[in-house]
C-alpha cells in the first residue's frame, strides 16, 4: 500500500503530543515491510486557500508553522489522489481535523482533509465525497468547512462503547454512495491512549468497512493520521487500519 510521507514529519515543531519525538518513527518502523512511501509535496497556497483565510493563513506563516503545515496538506492531496484508484494512507503532521477557516486548535493548523477533498473536487476528479472521522475528538474543523458544501459528507463516530462504536461506522458506511471516502485517522480512542475504548483489530474491520463501500459505489478511499498518542501501539494501530483498506 502506498504511503505519502516526508522525513521533515520527523521534526519537532511544537510542545504537542502531535510533534513528540518518536510518535513518526514508530509508525514508519511498523508499517515500512508492507509499505511504498511516496515523497510528499506542499500544497500550494491556492488550495490552502480555498479552504482557510488569508488571515488565518497569516497567523500559521507568523507562528513559523507554515512550511511543515503545508507539507502535511499537501500529503494528504496526494493521498487523496491516489485514493482514486487504489487505498492509500499519508503519514503525516501537523493533524488537522480541528482546523476550521479562520481558526484552528488540538495541534492543528490547516485542515488536510479539507484542502485535499476541495481541491479534487476543483479539479473535477470527483463529483461527490465523505469523511468518516474516528478520532477520540469531534472533528469540528472539517465540519465547519464542509457541512455547506452538497457535495460532502461528514460522519463523525461517537459512540462510547465498543460494540455500538462499530456498528455506527458500519451503518455510516452502508449509506455510503461517494466517489471518494477519506479517513480522517486518529487512534486516540484505543485502549491503550486516550480514549480506552477499540482494539486494534477494530482499526483493521473499520478499513475494510470503507473498502467495501467504496468498491460498492467504484469509488475510491484514502486516510490520513489525525490523533493517536501511545507510541508503543500507535504503528499497530495504523498497519491494522491499511491491512483493512487493502483487504489483506
Amino acid at each position: 500500500m502506498k504511503v505519502t510521507f516526508h522525513e521533515d514529519f520527523y521534526q519537532v515543531y511544537t510542545s504537542d503530543p502531535a510533534a513528540a519525538p518518536g510518535r513518526l518513527e514508530a509508525v514508519a518502523e511498523a508499517i515500512e515491510p508492507h509499505t511504498t512511501f511516496v515523497s510528499a509535496e506542499p500544497a500550494v497556497r491556492q488550495h490552502i486557500a480555498a479552504v482557510h483565510s488569508v488571515m488565518h493563513i497569516q497567523q500559521v506563516e507568523n507562528h513559523g508553522l507554515y512550511d511543515i503545515a503545508a507539507l502535511a496538506a499537501g500529503g494528504a492531496l496526494q493521498a487523496a489522489q491516489i485514493g482514486l484508484t487504489e487505498p492509500c494512507f499519508a503519514l503525516i503532521r501537523p493533524p488537522g481535523h480541528h482546523a476550521s477557516a479562520a481558526s484552528a486548535w488540538g495541534f492543528c493548523f490547516f485542515n488536510n482533509m479539507a484542502v485535499a477533498m476541495v481541491a479534487l473536487r476543483e479539479q473535477q476528479k470527483i463529483e461527490s465525497a465523505c469523511v468518516l472521522d474516528i478520532d477520540l475528538h469531534y472533528g469540528d474543523g472539517t465540519e465547519n468547512i464542509l457541512r455547506n458544501r452538497s457535495w460532502a459528507t461528514v460522519v463523525n463516530i461517537e459512540a462510547h462503547s465498543r460494540r455500538r462504536y462499530l456498528q455506527q461506522v458500519e451503518a455510516a458506511m452502508k449509506n455510503c454512495r461517494v466517489d471518494l471516502i477519506g479517513i480522517s485517522a486518529g487512534f486516540d480512542n484505543h485502549k491503550d491512549d486516550w480514549g480506552g475504548l477499540l482494539h486494534t483489530e477494530d482499526y483493521e474491520q473499520i478499513g475494510s468497512l470503507v473498502r467495501s463501500a467504496a468498491l460498492r459505489h467504484g469509488g475510491g478511499c484514502f486516510a490520513v493520521l489525525e490523533g493517536g498518542y501511545n507510541h508503543d501501539v500507535l504503528g499497530e494501530n495504523v498497519l491494522a487500519l491499511m491491512q483493512g483498506m487493502t483487504g489483506r
